[in-house]
């Protein structure tokens, strides 16, 4: 009967606005909640006869889906906490959950968040508020991160993070920029070996030293014989070993490269290298890069009719320091600062991206999963790729407009009092029917 359709009908309406009211509730709730999606709610109607026979319709009334809207982007807000993560472009933070792992449980949930305010606990475990705890690679001793899988999550770690982390940053390399006066390699000059000493940092945070001599060759009879013998010298090793290397070194004397380095023999000691310029130098610690300079280069060692001037001596490294902070950059490394001055690497934050970001199924905290209609995920360095960069001091803001749910919420209680109306309608109507006399 037409009739009983009608009500029925007015009353999939009350139910339908009264989804579309929960999720305007939701919406307007979550205005000022980081990260938070909006959600939708996308009417159906039902039809029940289409049968055109004169005087007879069904009303099928309406159904409705919701659904989030998860690839809308939010407004960037700063903040003054590194480690409040937001991202700028495509893309999602890797994350699992802090009671997984405070559980021990040996298989992580994988999950993801567009933003979080990440701190660290009393385990140094970097996490949000709502138990959400950041995943990343960690990287080696030169800052960079060893190849990894890119579509599973089972290389990424929790980031922990030692407070009262005390480190120490060893020389690798050491550049020489010294200037060697011709004169004492001169025929009847005095010979006199030039000493230079160079600090260093060892492994443990230790000020250490290499002493280097320069002894001229001043076997020459006419001019200059442009030659000298280097030999150096390790504080950090046994002083029976010492020199721990000796090379001779002849410069150029023509008009177009006087000054430069000819050729470097080695006398003992590891190997000159021509093509970088550099020594591999066994000292106490383990071996660094001695740069010297390349032939016919301009860097260097150099010989020139001026004073014994090592004036261009750059080294890395430093001594043992505190942690200071920690922060991220645009492209997810996550770097250590210390109280000596010196940085680095701990982790790589990679970013998440899925063919379907809609279909991510939500969780609590602003976190997503994977779900079979969010497609499979991959793990990307983030700026590559579709994805976007991650952004340090920044939260994302809600996607909720307002303006726009007030304006829906007027229409959804208008048209939920027009299906009450319908009701109350056809129940007058049943009311008349039943009041007729025979």
């Amino acid at each position: 009967m037409s009739m009983s359709s009608a009500m029925n009908a007015g009353v999939a309406g009350l139910a339908a606005n009264s989804s579309r009211l929960g999720t305007i509730s939701d919406n307007i709730a979550n205005s000022s909640t980081f990260g938070y999606k909006r959600m939708e709610t996308d009417f159906t109607s039902v039809v029940l006869n289409q049968n055109r026979v004169a005087g007879i319709y069904s009303a099928g009334g309406v159904r409705t889906s919701t659904s989030r809207v998860i690839d809308a982007d939010g407004a960037l807000v700063t903040t003054s906490n590194p480690l409040d993560i937001a991202i700028s472009g495509r893309g999602f933070l890797p994350v699992t959950s802090m009671v997984d792992l405070n559980n021990n449980s040996t298989n992580l949930p994988f999950m993801m968040t567009r933003t979080g305010a990440f701190d660290t606990d009393a385990n140094g475990i970097l996490r949000t508020s709502s138990g959400l705890v950041l995943l990343g690679w960690p990287v080696d001793a030169n800052g960079n991160v060893p190849t990894v899988s890119r579509d599973t999550m089972g290389q990424l770690e929790p980031v922990r993070i030692q407070a009262n982390q005390t480190s120490g940053d060893p020389t690798t390399r050491i550049s020489l920029g010294v200037n060697l006066p011709a004169s004492e390699t001169a025929a009847g000059a005095a010979g006199v070996t030039l000493p230079m000493r160079v600090e260093y940092y060892g492994n443990l945070g230790t000020a250490e030293s290499l002493s280097f001599s320069f002894t001229p060759d001043t076997t020459a009879t006419v001019g200059t014989s442009n030659t000298w013998t280097m030999a150096i010298s390790d504080s950090a090793t046994d002083p029976a070993l010492n020199p721990i290397a000796s090379y001779q070194i002849v410069f150029d004397g023509s008009q177009a490269h006087g000054g430069s380095i000819a050729s470097i023999t080695t006398l003992t000691g590891q190997a000159y290298d021509p093509a970088t310029g550099n020594i591999p130098v066994q000292v106490g610690g383990g071996m660094l890069d001695l740069f010297v300079g390349t032939p016919l280069g301009n860097a260097g060692l150099r010989q020139f009719a001026s004073s014994f001037s090592p004036t261009n001596v750059i080294k890395n490294g430093s001594a043992a320091g505190n942690l200071l902070g920690v922060e991220v950059d645009a492209d997810g490394f996550l770097t250590a600062s210390y109280d000596s001055g010196f940085t680095r690497r701990l982790y790589q934050i990679p970013l998440v991206d899925v063919p379907n970001a809609n279909g991510l199924a939500t969780s609590d905290g602003q976190s997503y999963r994977i779900s079979p209609n969010s497609g499979s995920f991959f793990l990307w360095d983030a700026g590559d790729g579709p994805t976007g960069s991650i952004l340090g001091y920044a939260r994302e803001a809600s996607t909720t407009d307002i303006a726009q749910e007030l304006t829906n919420l007027i229409t959804t209680q208008r048209a939920y009092s027009s299906n009450a109306k319908i009701i109350q309608t056809v129940d007058e109507m049943l009311q008349e029917t039943t009041n007729i006399k025979r």
